[in-house]
Order: structure tokens, then sequence, then C-alpha cells
């Protein structure tokens, strides 16, 4: 097993990472229960490992119940979070309670949010099954909900108690789903990792393909990477953990055009928009129009979207710019991008001109 800490004093926690993970889950989550009941949340699409997680914790003495939400981004909503927040009162959920998110990032958001909010903050533990959520958004504490302004507009941070990743579950992961993930883990190279970036050219194809040693390297090399940022940075303050943002801004804006549904997955947007983003450098001068060409065409060789084109993009350039508006990262007026000098050299730039942004989206092939 690799285990990796989350640094935050109090509020610290382990990332563990090992294959069939899973059924160590009973003797895992036993030093949580207080002897009282988990409520395990998930979704249509993962209720097979609901029900096996169920019969695992019976059979190591634990007790369970399941709620099963409705699989898609838009299950972030205000409505399904008052359904889950009723549903978890129902079941007389307290303080001291662990709730137990299992699922991808859309049901980890969810469940975080809803545990922070609860009686005013009650304790939850991630389990994530794919493989964005178990590289990304299930290590950091980021919980929160879209709204009709944007994504990920109304939330809070609340750290997990433990986070337990199991490669092994993604073997039933889509192909899509599973490049959709992959763009959080090339990420991590693009910010400061050249060499792990390299590593992704050279082992990225056998990752997609399933194969467990090129899968387990880059969760725990993701995972190490991120808890070392949110450690540093855990409420995006100094500006270091902004960096995670890479391609978001661009992403983000993707999504919105595309109204958060399944024509674009949250992680071909961050694709698409990791792309962008070093284009833009480019444009600007700031970053080797080779190392733009070489992220793109890896983003390409992986079948991810990497261009407006490939995205299915056709809004103008001003259209993309409004939905960038409603940022949550917003300061002032401004709107801060991360740009990059080169592949491994990324940074917050705040001197963005917006209108230049439009500019350069509308030079762009649809």
């Amino acid at each position: 097993m690799t285990v990796v800490p989350v640094a935050l004093g109090a509020r610290s926690y382990e990332v563990r990472i090992a294959s069939d993970l899973l059924a160590q889950a009973a003797e895992q989550l036993a030093p949580l229960s207080r002897g009282r009941p988990f409520v395990i949340v998930t979704d249509a699409n993962v209720a097979p490992h609901a029900a096996r997680l169920a019969a695992l914790l019976h059979n190591g003495g634990l007790a369970s119940d399941i709620i099963a939400l409705p699989a898609g981004e838009a299950t972030k909503s205000w409505a399904q979070l008052e359904s889950l927040t009723d549903a978890l009162l129902a079941r007389g959920i307290e303080r001291g309670d662990h709730v137990i998110a299992l699922g991808g990032g859309v049901i980890g958001d969810l469940v975080g949010f809803a545990t922070s909010i609860l009686k005013r903050g009650c304790h939850f533990v991630q389990i994530p099954t794919t493989l964005l959520a178990q590289v990304d958004s299930s290590v950091g504490g980021k919980t929160a909900i879209n709204s009709r302004a944007g994504k990920n507009l109304i939330g809070a941070f609340h750290q997990p108690s433990l986070v337990l990743i199991d490669p092994d579950l993604l073997d039933t992961l889509p192909l899509r789903d599973l490049r959709a993930g992959y763009a959080e883990v090339v990420k991590y190279g693009l910010i400061d990792d050249l060499g792990f970036f390299e590593w992704c050219e050279a082992n990225g194809a056998a990752l997609l393909a399933g194969d467990p040693v090129a899968r387990e390297f880059a969760i725990a090399h993701s995972v190490a990477a991120k808890a070392r940022i949110v450690a540093a940075d855990e409420r995006e303050t100094t500006g270091v953990r902004a960096l995670l943002n890479l391609g978001h801004t661009f992403g983000h804006a993707l999504e919105a055009e595309t109204g958060f549904s399944d024509a674009l997955l949250h992680g071909e947007g961050v694709a698409a928009g990791m792309a962008l983003a070093f284009a833009y450098s480019a444009r600007r001068g700031l970053c080797p129009a080779q190392d733009a060409e070489r992220v793109a065409a890896h983003l390409r060789a992986m079948g991810m979207p990497h261009d407006l084109a490939s995205a299915g993009i056709t809004a103008s350039g001003e259209t993309l710019v409004a939905h960038m508006l409603h940022d949550k990262k917003m300061d002032a007026g401004t709107l801060p991008f991360l740009l990059a000098h080169g592949i491994g050299r990324t940074y917050l730039d705040k001197q963005v001109d917006l209108a230049d942004v439009a500019a350069f989206l509308d030079e762009l092939p649809r």
C-alpha cells in the first residue's frame, strides 16, 4: 500500500492507494465507525460497487445503508443537495458520523459539500471510482455544486477524514471517462514537473490500456503532487494552489457553453483548456511554440480534445469570455489566468486582457 499524507495540522488525513483496497474496506473503516452505521452515497452507475462495499462492511461487522443518486454532472445541483441532506437527516446522521462518498467527482463534490453544512459539519470518507476523482477531486477538500451562473460556485473547503483509492475500480470505467481523468494526470507534469510529462508521453497509452504498474504509479505520483500543493496553500490564498486550476478557466467556459452536459466531460474541457492555455501563452510570446504544439500533440495522441474544434465548440470568443466572467477566481474585477513559460513552468497571470483572449479564441478554427 502507498500512503500519502495530506499535512494540514488538525485536518490532516491519509490517502491510501492499493490494488483491491476495497476488499479491505471493513478493516480500513472500522476505526471511524464509533459503533454507528455508515451511509454510502453513490450514483446509479456505481451501484454494483456500492452493493459490494455494503456486503464487505457487513462481513466485517459494520452496518451501512446506501443512498443512490442519479449519475451525471446535473446531480451537482441545489435539488440533489436538498434531497441528499434530507435523506441523511432521515437516517439520523450525527456530527461524529462518517458518510462515504463512493463515486466520481460529482458524488465526491456533492457529499463533501453536504457534510460541510449538515449539522454545521460532519465527517466523510472518499472512495473515488474514476481516474479523475482518484488523482484530483477526492484530495484537497474542495467541495461544491453548480448553479445557473457557472460551475462549482456554491461550495466550501471541507477535508475528508480518509481517502481510499483502489485502482482496480477503474477496470469497469469506460475509455472516454479514463481519458477525461487522464487530463488531470498530465496536468501535474505541465504545472511544474517536466519529467512527469515526459513519463506521460512514454506511458500514457499503457495507463489508458489498463497497465497496472503505469496506473498505480500515475495515481500515486499525482496524489503526492496535489497533497504537496494543498499542504502549502489549503484555501488558495497565496497563489500556490491556484496552479492546480491549469486549463480550468478555458475548460469551464467550454463546459458552460455545452450546458455542463455529457457533450463535454469535465476532464475533456480541462484537456482542451490546457492546450488553449499553452497556445495562448505561445501567441503572446510567453512560451515556445513547440511546447504548445507538444502539449496539443500528446493530448491528440491520447484521443482527447486539444482545441475548440475537437471539443465541439463553435461559439465566438466573446461568448466564451462571457462565461469566464462567472469564474469563482474573479478578484477585484479581474480574472487570473494560468499561463505557461513552457512545459513544467506554469504561472499565475493577473494582467490578462479578456478582449485579447476573445480575439485569440476567434482566430482558432471551429
